[in-house]
């Protein structure tokens, strides 16, 4: 019997071994990091915010732009539903419907009270304002296009006889909760397309500067130094300046993106660069030229997948510092206004002291920042630990 259990237990070893060593590279970087708690715990963060941002309009009670404004719950505290008071336990979630009134305490302002004898049951999967998941509605050379993956008026959730604020409102009656799922999905696509921008840029002028070297190397590290010291914010602030103030909303936003990603490539070219000079000359570099393997082509399929992973890691951890920038641009007045919904936009009005005193819900969208900022710098630590084979060794 001891002979059996050490025999399977051998066996299953065997098999492990087995896997272990013919594992590829993402199946191994995968493994470890599965065995970061920490990276596992923001890599499900970071994909619950981007389904949110992704599914914004479906879980969205009302439009998050003037259209769906509450002009009766301006600056209005957030409604959480409950399911019991004093009045009794209820099988539907509720809330209480509200009454705006002007009081003599307050020198007459608006005042918002709660009538507790009179709930606001909670439904469903209930209809209202027509949306697009994964839609295009632009005008171009004079011809407009609306193409649309997804068209509907179904959302989440919704209260019979008024609305319900998750998060509150703003000073214009805009739903705070509509506008920060929003803004998560508009803060995702301006780093995804500036990434993406920058990404394209670093491949192409890090792998000619690497290998080929020489003059080009020269001329193009000149270039790369160059971008690297212009100070960001007073560019952005002389580009703001010359922004036409008839640009539409969707123009802004792609400027925005595009001059993200068009300075935001040096630091990983440098690195495709120092690694490319390393390679160039290993003997599998040599084999590929003697068979008349063009330049582009070792570079494309011989050079850069000899560190893919890195440069996974690299992109990862160049999210952050998109997001980041488009919000602080955004904060500053010098990226997206309304009505785009960014976390930046969002932010500029939390530095009021009217509303660090009494709406202090303004903070909501802040606290999901930081939230997307952290879990996108957990991922990136994680695989960059799981992608480096040394790791180990330095702990």
């Amino acid at each position: 019997m001891f002979w059996r259990k050490t025999a399977t237990a051998s066996g299953i070893d065997q098999k492990a071994k087995e896997a272990y060593f013919t594992a590829s590279q993402g199946q191994l970087i995968f493994a470890r990091f599965k065995s970061n708690r920490t990276a596992m715990i923001a890599g499900w963060a970071l994909i619950l915010m981007i389904l949110m941002g992704l599914f914004a309009s479906f879980l969205s009670p009302y439009d998050p732009t003037i259209a769906g404004r509450d002009t009766e719950y301006e600056n209005g505290a957030p409604e959480l539903p409950r399911m019991w008071d004093e009045n009794g336990f209820s099988w539907r979630p509720f809330i209480y419907a509200t009454e705006r009134e002007r009081s003599m305490k307050t020198y007459f302002r608006w005042v918002v009270t709660q009538n507790r004898e009179h709930r606001l049951y909670m439904h469903f999967f209930v209809r209202d304002w027509d949306y697009t998941i994964f839609g295009i509605d632009t005008t171009v050379f004079g011809h407009r296009i609306d193409v649309a993956l997804i068209r509907s008026n179904i959302h989440l959730f919704g209260v019979e006889g008024g609305k319900i604020h998750l998060f509150g409102t703003n000073e214009s009656g805009k739903d705070i909760f509509a506008r920060t799922l929003h803004a998560i999905w508009t803060s995702l696509a301006v780093g995804t397309l500036g990434v993406l921008i920058s990404f394209i840029l670093a491949l192409a002028i890090g792998g000619v500067a690497g290998y080929f070297g020489g003059w080009i190397d020269s001329v193009l590290q000149m270039i790369t130094d160059a971008i690297r010291t212009v100070p960001q914010i007073p560019l952005f602030m002389a580009l703001a300046a010359f922004l036409p103030p008839e640009w539409s909303s969707e123009t802004r936003f792609f400027f925005i993106s595009i001059i993200l990603g068009l300075v935001g490539w040096p630091t990983l070219a440098r690195r495709i660069r120092t690694h490319l000079l390393t390679e160039r000359t290993q003997e599998y570099v040599l084999a590929a030229e003697l068979c008349g393997a063009s330049s582009s082509h070792i570079i494309r399929r011989h050079l850069l997948p000899s560190f893919t992973s890195y440069i996974i890691v690299d992109l990862m951890i160049s999210f952050p510092y998109m997001v980041r920038s488009e919000t602080a641009l955004s904060f500053i007045g010098l990226g997206l206004k309304d009505p785009v919904n960014s976390l930046g936009s969002m932010m500029q009005n939390v530095s009021k002291a009217d509303v660090l005193l009494n709406y202090q819900w303004y903070f909501i969208p802040v606290l999901f920042f930081i939230a997307l900022v952290l879990a996108f710098v957990f991922v990136g630590d994680g695989l960059r630990d799981a992608a480096d084979p040394y790791s180990d060794s330095k702990k």
